[in-house]
């Protein structure tokens, strides 16, 4: 049942109501958030407001594993890390609510996939497997049913080729690449682009050096000749991806939501004030969808949000993460 009430959300009333069944179901079904809210004197019963629900440290998906009891393991996506970094892990019970939520994410946001030509540049992730990015956009690739649509690793000249002929032939087309690699393209050929989207994703992952995102983008749109630069948010730890179309501004689908807390108080929320960002993700129905980040971000009223870089002592891993 919760599984149907999670995509079917449509007021803030709903959401709190699904958020809370949620919890509790967590509360109840997974040991290390159950101990964890335990470790804070929060129960099941303690909790009348989604304001009132403990949000998990991501640090625990390195160290833990977090997952419903009962359930068994469809896959296990794990974060790229740095050298010598341990990676997060995310035991994925249900493929299917993985693959329901980006789907319907997207096409919130910009459509059906079969509307477009998907092209991917996104090496790093294609190089060490286990990524969760490269099995969303291998999905919405093959859901766009489009034979020009495709993954691209060290074929820079025939992806160039690629994106001239479809401008030629007018098709909206969505370019999705890690940021250092859309630079590296950059370097090979300048386009002015007038039926493409570029949405950047995952930041240098070491290949470069970080970039202020206002300093990346302003890059990417003389490089590509558009006016915005698109961004996806999600990581590891999520099923849900929030969505910019410009400005560094992201928005949620109905069941995802972004609160801040102050950074030396972990139960504390922020409105318009600079804070760690906590995501609800209900999706991520049968681990956790309380999640606190090492993300720095700021919420706006309407619910949109902005990333502005990173704890200092956290690992420089994670889709659309960058370093101020």
């Amino acid at each position: 049942m919760l599984e149907k009430d999670i995509f079917t959300i449509s007021s803030s009333e709903a959401f709190e109501t699904t958020a809370l069944e949620v919890f509790r179901f967590q509360y109840r079904n997974v040991p290390v958030y159950r101990e964890f809210c335990d470790y804070l004197s929060v129960s099941e019963a303690s909790v009348q407001q989604v304001s009132e629900i403990p949000f998990l440290p991501i640090q625990f998906f390195k160290s833990h594993t977090v997952l419903a009891e009962n359930t068994s393991v469809a896959k296990k996506f794990t974060s790229s890390g740095t050298t010598g970094s341990i990676p997060s892990t995310h035991h994925v019970a249900n493929l299917n609510l993985y693959e329901k939520s980006f789907t319907e994410a997207f096409t919130q946001a910009y459509g059906k996939p079969s509307e477009y030509t998907i092209l991917a540049l996104l090496p790093s992730y294609l190089e060490r497997g286990g990524s969760s990015l490269v099995y969303m956009v291998d999905f919405l690739i093959k859901a766009s049913g489009n034979s020009n649509s495709g993954f691209y690793l060290d074929n820079t000249s025939a992806l160039i080729e690629k994106i001239r002929f479809l401008e030629a032939s007018k098709q909206k087309t969505i370019l999705i690449g890690v940021s250092y690699a859309l630079l590296d393209l950059l370097e090979r050929q300048k386009f002015q682009l007038q039926h493409t989207i570029i949405m950047e994703t995952g930041g240098m992952k070491g290949k470069r050096k970080e970039m202020i995102k206002d300093e990346l983008h302003s890059v990417l749109k003389e490089g590509f000749g558009v006016n915005e630069i698109h961004s996806e948010y999600g990581m590891t730890e999520l099923l849900s991806q929030a969505y910019s179309k410009g400005n560094n501004i992201f928005t949620c689908p109905p069941w995802m939501k972004i609160t801040t807390r102050d950074p030396e108080d972990a139960l504390t929320q922020l409105i318009d004030k600079t804070g760690g960002i906590n995501v609800i993700d209900l999706a991520n129905l049968y681990s956790c969808a309380f999640i606190a980040t090492q993300d720095l971000g700021k919420i706006y009223k309407d619910g949109s949000f902005e990333i502005l870089g990173r704890f200092d002592t956290s690992d420089i891993r994670g889709c659309n993460l960058m370093v101020l």
